[in-house]
């Protein structure tokens, strides 16, 4: 038997990065985490997605993560002994002012809220997805006052550079938020990223900041990249932007190419 590995800390990003576009987990990546936690590591999954959307892909991965990361870091879910995960860190805010700040500069946008739960109330016409489907189309004025986990803000009529400009020129304070590939706005508790709760499971799990890996390609994750990078490794998938590229300190292949499972296989065993 070779020498139990000293663990490292592996947190994965789905969409883009563990997942392609499709739908589809590559065999060659899912037998790349599989490899990576029989060698001792923590494997685990740190996404913007809701509970819902997160918890059925471990069967698929075939991992138990001790945790998961779920909408952006205001959700950190922990396993139970008898398998399921229960919600052992929330982060919650009041979305009224934010909401209505964007509105005013944004009059045909399309809003959602979710809550601690996963569910979304939404305003607006947003695209059919998993998301979507799940939730309830109401009067925009039903968002106000919610305790949210996340506010989603869409703009179909905008083009991404429009929309960073707008969303620039609002200043949005006390809150976190990052802008996605499309006109596309993700609005967090403040201070509250993926790598503030990477950083609190780090802790939880007694693993030094040296032996952490993060693994990403949006700019929801560019906060995690650069947790990492400080003093772990930073990884970036390869068809990332620039501003996430430059928030790493390393680059791997494209998902499509199967990136993740190269970086995952250069892990210790």
């Amino acid at each position: 038997m070779p020498a139990r590995v000293k663990r490292w800390l592996v947190a994965l990003d789905i969409d883009g990065t563990t997942m392609r576009e499709d739908g589809v987990v590559t065999d060659t990546v899912i037998q790349a985490v599989l490899d990576a936690e029989a060698a001792g590591h923590e494997v685990m999954l740190s996404t913007g997605r809701s509970e819902g959307m997160t918890v059925p892909l471990l069967d698929r991965l075939g991992i138990q993560p001790k945790y998961l990361v779920c909408a952006n870091g205001a959700l950190t879910l922990k396993r139970t002994e008898s398998g399921d995960y229960e919600r052992v860190h929330v982060e919650t805010f009041d979305p009224t002012e934010v909401l209505q700040t964007i509105r005013g500069a944004l009059e045909n946008g399309a809003y959602g809220v979710e809550d601690e739960t996963g569910h979304y109330l939404l305003s607006g016409d947003f695209p059919d997805d998993t998301m979507t489907a799940s939730g309830d189309h109401v009067a925009f004025e039903r968002l106000l006052g919610v305790r949210a986990t996340r506010v989603v803000v869409i703009s179909p009529e905008h083009g991404l550079e429009e929309f960073l400009d707008i969303v620039d020129k609002m200043g949005l304070h006390k809150v976190s938020y990052t802008v996605g590939w499309t006109a596309w706005l993700d609005i967090a508790p403040e201070g509250v990223t993926k790598a503030t709760a990477m950083e609190r499971i780090r802790e939880w799990l007694d693993i030094p900041r040296s032996r952490v890996f993060a693994a990403g390609d949006g700019r929801n994750d560019i906060d995690m990249l650069r947790w990492a990078s400080t003093s772990g490794r930073g990884v970036v998938m390869g068809q990332a932007p620039d501003d996430v590229v430059d928030a790493g300190n390393e680059l791997t292949g494209g998902v499509m190419d199967d990136g993740l499972a190269a970086a995952l296989d250069s892990l210790p065993r």
